[in-house]
């Protein structure tokens, strides 16, 4: 089985790229060892000194690593650890595993919202999927016209996430949906 690695604009993130399907049903995110307790995999890499954060796309494999440690030195033992757990034959992700989706919203604002949620799935998300990341949708502010965004995998962190919130999404929703305002970023 060959692996290849990805840089992300994310320089703690490390894309791997298995060559096959990962999260068929959609992204995973996994910010700690206790959040991958269904996932053997994803807790699996958190036994590798310096993981704090494991992302499964579609067909790939984001890794984010704390400051203290280089990719150099983790790299081959996180290779090592994909490659066993992909041909183990162990389910990636249990059944009960939570699903991290968009936020559910209902209210007054709930066809605009649906709006929202479209141009991020249609736009948005297959764009910084190419870098290791996602973005889902937190919450609207109708009072302020401000929509909420949770940043997943290589976009949480990164330092160039603010810019393309400003400049990528803010301006994309804005010009389909005028009561917007503005766009942030939620923890």
């Amino acid at each position: 089985m060959f692996i290849q690695t990805e840089a992300t604009p994310n320089p703690n993130t490390l894309k791997f790229l298995p060559g096959r399907e990962i999260a068929p049903d959609g992204p995973r995110e996994f910010e700690s060892e206790e959040d991958a307790a269904s996932a053997p995999l994803a807790a699996d890499l958190f036994l590798v000194d310096g993981v704090s954060g494991v992302f499964f796309g579609e067909d790939f494999i984001a890794i984010t690593k704390t400051d203290a440690y280089e990719w150099d030195h983790i790299k081959p033992f996180l290779l090592g650890t994909i490659m066993d757990g992909l041909q183990s034959g162990r389910p990636l992700v249990g059944s009960e595993t939570n699903e991290t989706g968009h936020a559910n919203y209902a209210g007054e604002n709930e066809g605009l919202v649906k709006e929202i949620i479209e141009l991020i799935d249609t736009r948005v998300r297959p764009a910084v999927a190419q870098d290791g990341g996602d973005i889902l949708f937190h919450s609207y502010l109708a009072d302020s016209g401000i929509v909420r965004l949770k940043m997943r995998g290589a976009c949480s962190g990164c330092p160039s996430s603010t810019m393309t919130l400003k400049s990528g999404i803010e301006n994309l929703l804005k010009h389909y949906i005028p009561e917007i305002q503005s766009v942030e970023a939620v923890e």
